[in-house]
């Protein structure tokens, strides 16, 4: 019997050291995936590898339940297919802590809500945009243009160079060009 780890973070800027501290010592293998966990097991490379990895016997290792998945369904189809091939499930923390060989209502209930929780988080990114858009703050990712760039943008543009040209000059985005052009231009608009 072998333990096989999985460590899932949602973005690629949020950190795996955690998971990998508890998993490394004790697992044979771990394998890390950077994807949201509400998509399907095909479309999770990292899992297809541990899941064609596993051999019965064997145990899947997360330190918590929904690092298998926040979508329910998915979570449940993976954990069906694991116990299928008699493969455990072992679970570090949270309400599913401990060894699975079959499901269970605390596995069900875990997957839940992580589901619950992924809706609520992005239910409150959603309100908290509106709000901030209200109060006339846009919000998403902050400006890669500081002022001198934007100056920049701004006087090429002036003296006629293409959007493309200003681009490959500047060593910015295509859409970030666009973006500040358009943004001044709703400025004098407005002014």
């Amino acid at each position: 019997m072998a333990l096989v780890g999985l460590v899932r973070v949602s973005t690629s800027r949020q950190e795996t050291a955690r998971q990998h501290d508890e998993l490394g010592p004790i697992c044979v293998k771990v394998f890390e995936e950077k994807i949201s966990g509400k998509l399907t097991v095909d479309d999770r490379p990292s899992l297809r590898a541990a899941l064609d990895y596993l051999r019965p016997g064997d145990m899947l290792t997360v330190q918590e339940a929904d690092r298998l998945g926040r979508n329910l369904l998915e979570g449940l189809i993976v954990l069906s297919g694991l116990f299928e091939q008699g493969i455990r499930v072992k679970v570090l923390h949270g309400i599913a802590a401990g060894e699975h060989t079959e499901r269970s209502l605390i596995l069900d209930l875990a997957l839940a809500l992580a589901e619950d929780r992924r809706r609520d988080i992005s239910r409150k990114t959603r309100d908290g945009l509106d709000a901030a858009a209200r109060r006339g703050r846009k919000g998403g990712r902050p400006r890669v243009v500081d002022a001198d760039k934007r100056r920049a943008i701004l006087a090429r543009h002036a003296e006629g160079q293409s959007l493309r040209e200003i681009s490959r000059g500047i060593g910015v985005s295509l859409a970030v060009v666009h973006g500040e052009v358009q943004a001044a231009r709703e400025a004098s608009a407005a002014g």
